[in-house]
C-alpha cells in the first residue's frame, strides 16, 4: 500500500507541474516523456529500473520526439510549439531547419537522418542538449517560484556556461557533470505508471499545440467536457454582490471584470452548484487554473457558505440556478481526503503551500 500510496503522490506533483503555467512551449512535455521513455528503454532485464540518466540521452530523446512533429500539417506548414508572437520554439525550429536541409528519402526518420548525416547530426543533438540544460530541466520542477527536486537532481547551476557542456560534448577537460540523478522510487513508480501518464501527457501536449495555432481541435475537448458548455453569467453579478465586490481568493475589490472560478477545479469533478462558484480577479483565476487551494481558501469557502446560505438558496430559486451543497461538500471531502501528504496546494499567483490536511478536513466537517 506504501508503494501505491507514493505512486499516487508523484502522479499528483507531475500533473501539478504540467498544469502550471510557467512554460510558453511545449518543452515540459517533450522532457517528461523523454524521461519516462528512458526510464522504461533503462530498465534491467532483472526489472530494475535506473537511477541516473544524461542530458545527453534525453536530447537524443527529445529529437526523436519532436522529429515528426515539424513535418508539414496540412496547408499550414509547420505547427508552432512556443516562441513569441508568431515565432517558433527555439528547440524545434532548429530540429525543423535540419529536417529541410537533409530531405529526402533518407532522412524521413530521425534514425535515417542520423546515419545519413552523422557529423551535422551530432551537432544538432549537442545544440538540443545545451538548450535543455540551459532552461528545460532546471525549470521543470518549479511549481509557482519554488523548485522541489522530487524527480531528480542535477549538478549545474544557472551560470552554467555553454563553453563548459561544449568541451564535455568533444570529451575535453570541462567541469560540467551531464547526469540527472532520479529520486528514489521515482524510476519504477513512473514505469508503474506509464499506461496512465502517457496518454494524459500526449492529450495536454496536442491541446497546447491546437490553442497556439488556433486549430479547431482546441477546442473540442472543452465543447465535450469544459466548463464553458453552461455560460456563467448569470451568476457573476449576484456572486459579486455577495462577496461585497471583492475578490475570493486575495480579497481586494474587484474594480474591473470578475470571472466566476470553480473553486473545486472542474477537471476534478463537474460541480456548476452555486456553492462551488466564487467570484474572482482574472489574475488569481487564470493562476489558481486547475489546482486545488490551500487550507485558508476552505476554511473562507466554508465561512461563505455558512453565512450566505440563505442568500444562495433564495438566488438559487430566483435564477432556477442548481445548488446542492450537502453534495459539494462531500465532493470536496473526497477530493482533499485522497490527496497524499506531500501535495502543493495553490495559496496565491505563484505560490503553493503544503497539504494541511486536517485542517482543511476540520472546515469541511464543520459545514
Amino acid at each position: 500500500m506504501a508503494g501505491d500510496q507514493d505512486a499516487i503522490a508523484l502522479a499528483e506533483r507531475v500533473l501539478g507541474i504540467l498544469n502550471e503555467g510557467g512554460f510558453s512551449a511545449t518543452y515540459k512535455f517533450a522532457l517528461f516523456t523523454a524521461i519516462l521513455d528512458l526510464c522504461i528503454e533503462k530498465t534491467t532485464t532483472h526489472g530494475t529500473p535506473p537511477d541516473t540518466l544524461t542530458t545527453r540521452q534525453l536530447a537524443d530523446r527529445v529529437v526523436e520526439l519532436y522529429w515528426n512533429h515539424v513535418t508539414p500539417y496540412g496547408g499550414r506548414g509547420t505547427l508552432r510549439q512556443g516562441g513569441g508572437l508568431g515565432q517558433q520554439a527555439t528547440i524545434v525550429w532548429r530540429i525543423e531547419t535540419a529536417r529541410e536541409q537533409w530531405a529526402g528519402a533518407q532522412t524521413d526518420t530521425a534514425y535515417r537522418a542520423r546515419r545519413a548525416h552523422p557529423v551535422e547530426f551530432g551537432a544538432l543533438v549537442d545544440f538540443v542538449e545545451w538548450k535543455l540544460v540551459e532552461m528545460p530541466i532546471p525549470r521543470l520542477q518549479v511549481l509557482g517560484r519554488q523548485e522541489d527536486r522530487f524527480l531528480y537532481e542535477y549538478n549545474w547551476t544557472q551560470y552554467v556556461r555553454h563553453t563548459s557542456i561544449a568541451a564535455h560534448q568533444r570529451g575535453t577537460a570541462s567541469d560540467f557533470d551531464n547526469r540527472l540523478l532520479l529520486r528514489p522510487g521515482v524510476a519504477e513508480h513512473l514505469v508503474r505508471l506509464n499506461g496512465i501518464l502517457r496518454p494524459l501527457f500526449y492529450r495536454a501536449w496536442a491541446v497546447m499545440v491546437a490553442r497556439m495555432n488556433k486549430l479547431p481541435e482546441a477546442e473540442l475537448e472543452r465543447f465535450l467536457f469544459g466548463s464553458e458548455r453552461t455560460s456563467l453569467d448569470a451568476v457573476r453579478g449576484p456572486l459579486r454582490d455577495i462577496q461585497d465586490s471583492r475578490c475570493f481568493y486575495c480579497e481586494s475589490r474587484l474594480a474591473g471584470p470578475a470571472e466566476v472560478d470553480h473553486f473545486i477545479p472542474w477537471s476534478r469533478y463537474p460541480d456548476d452548484g452555486l456553492d462551488n462558484l466564487v467570484a474572482a480577479h482574472p489574475k488569481c483565476n487564470n493562476s489558481k487554473r486547475d489546482f486545488l487551494a490551500a487550507a485558508e481558501h476552505v476554511e473562507h469557502w466554508k465561512a461563505r457558505a455558512k453565512s450566505h446560505g440563505t442568500e444562495f438558496a433564495a438566488l438559487s430559486t430566483t435564477i432556477s440556478w442548481p445548488r446542492d451543497g450537502d453534495r459539494t461538500r462531500s465532493v470536496a471531502t473526497a477530493i482533499y481526503s485522497g490527496l497524499p501528504a506531500t501535495s502543493r496546494l495553490w495559496s496565491a499567483p505563484s505560490v503553493f503551500g503544503p497539504n494541511e490536511r486536517a485542517r482543511i478536513l476540520a472546515a469541511l466537517g464543520d459545514w
